[in-house]
């Protein structure tokens, strides 16, 4: 008899279509204190010069060069400046200033003679010890930055650096690509939330926070809308719920795989939701769905942790790193196995391993156990080992592919 199912679509194919048309969702002004992690919008114009004087870089006495180019020269002094004040006059010959870090440089001044070089000599007289040429431990104006420079090109994510340095070009608030409005909703009759006193039968929810972790390291703004149960009324309030909470992307966990309870599809297509695919060659995470229902995308990750997660780190982090406006490119890097794994079927694997970097390279420890809904291998795994549709099994030391999922130091 002819098997007339449907092929599952390849993971490739699949991350194609849901990142089709996927792009940043607009820009927004935000102050310098919300601006952290943040992705530029426009390009940053210095606004001022830095510094705007020419500055002393260490405590000592402003002094013209020719006079103090010799140890053992005598020095009057004339008065003293600080930073945020100037220094009302003009160094003539045989003149200096006392001045500090940061200070503006006295008019006829040209160097800075450390106060470690300079011995006092009598009243308002220093002697220097230690000659200084022209120029010495000043800081000239535009130093760092002229008025009119680019500080940060467009695109650019908004780190401490970045920051310190769009306030140093005066700047309170900044242009911002806006973040991805992301919810979330479990779904599940057997769900309870953490801390719950569980009757026979209860688990306790665990996917969504797991998910909005990731969601949240990549710069999307979480939207939790609980827990579903299992029944049409339930699973329409909460798309609702998140069709007026304008999310751009609804991501569900658990109900649209092919049970008798799993109603998420069903029912989202029935309220409109446009169906582009449902199941996927991989595990695990094979009962991948994903829809549009207006502006909105639908994510339907499965029900198992494991799984959920998966599918978040191979589909949910670059759609939202898209509509966030962020970099990423999925990084493959080749480890050998410290012991052998046994062949793979029809469908692309994602296995949960340690990685670990040697003097020859990296090597590769899989879980001997992929059951998707073991939540400590993952969270103890830095790295997904990828095993390709119908891989040979493979032995010790032979070379694969793998997803880091954290630093390897």
């Amino acid at each position: 008899m002819a098997d007339n199912r449907k092929p599952l679509l390849p993971v490739n194919e699949a991350l194609a279509r849901l990142l089709k048309g996927a792009s940043p969702l607009g820009v927004e002004t935000v102050s310098l204190e919300q601006a952290h992690n943040r992705i530029l919008a426009s390009e940053l114009i210095a606004k001022r010069t830095q510094p705007p004087f020419a500055a002393s870089a260490m405590d000592g006495y402003a002094v013209r060069a020719s006079d103090a180019a010799n140890a053992g020269a005598a020095l009057k002094v004339i008065g003293e400046v600080a930073a945020g004040y100037v220094f009302d006059g003009m160094i003539d010959a045989g003149e200096c200033v006392r001045i500090f870090t940061g200070a503006p440089l006295p008019e006829g001044a040209d160097a800075i003679l450390i106060q470690e070089d300079a011995e006092p000599a009598g009243e308002n007289l220093i002697k220097v010890s230690e000659g200084v040429a022209k120029g010495t431990h000043v800081r000239p104006a535009g130093l760092d930055f002229l008025e009119g420079d680019v500080l940060l090109t467009e695109g650019r994510l908004l780190d401490a650096g970045a920051l310190c340095l769009a306030a140093s070009g005066n700047y309170a608030s900044l242009p911002v690509l806006k973040k991805p409005r992301i919810g979330i909703l479990a779904t599940g009759d057997e769900l309870r939330t953490p801390g719950s006193k569980l009757e026979p039968g209860q688990i306790i929810a665990s996917n969504s926070y797991g998910v909005g972790a990731i969601a949240k390291e990549h710069g999307a703004d979480i939207v939790d809308f609980g827990i579903a149960r299992d029944d049409e009324q339930s699973l329409k309030q909460a798309l609702q719920a998140a069709i007026d909470a304008k999310c751009d992307v609804l991501i569900t966990l658990g109900g649209a795989s092919v049970g008798e309870h799993d109603l998420v599809r069903s029912v989202f297509t029935a309220a409109g939701m446009k169906l582009d695919f449902w199941k996927i060659a991989m595990r695990p995470g094979k009962p991948l769905m994903f829809g549009t229902l207006g502006n909105m995308r639908i994510l339907g990750l499965p029900g198992n942790p494991v799984s959920s997660l998966v599918c978040t780190q191979l589909f949910g982090v670059p759609l939202i790193c898209a509509l966030g406006g962020r970099s990423y490119s999925q990084i493959r890097q080749k480890a050998k196995l410290t012991a052998p794994i046994k062949a793979n079927g029809n469908r692309e694997q994602y296995a949960r391993a340690t990685i670990s970097r040697t003097p020859h390279g990296f090597e590769a420890t899989v879980f001997e156990n992929q059951d998707s809904s073991i939540i400590s291998f993952y969270a103890n795994a830095n790295g997904l080992v990828v095993r390709p549709i119908d891989t040979p099994a493979a032995n010790k030391d032979d070379e694969v592919e793998f997803i880091a999922l954290t630093s390897i130091d």
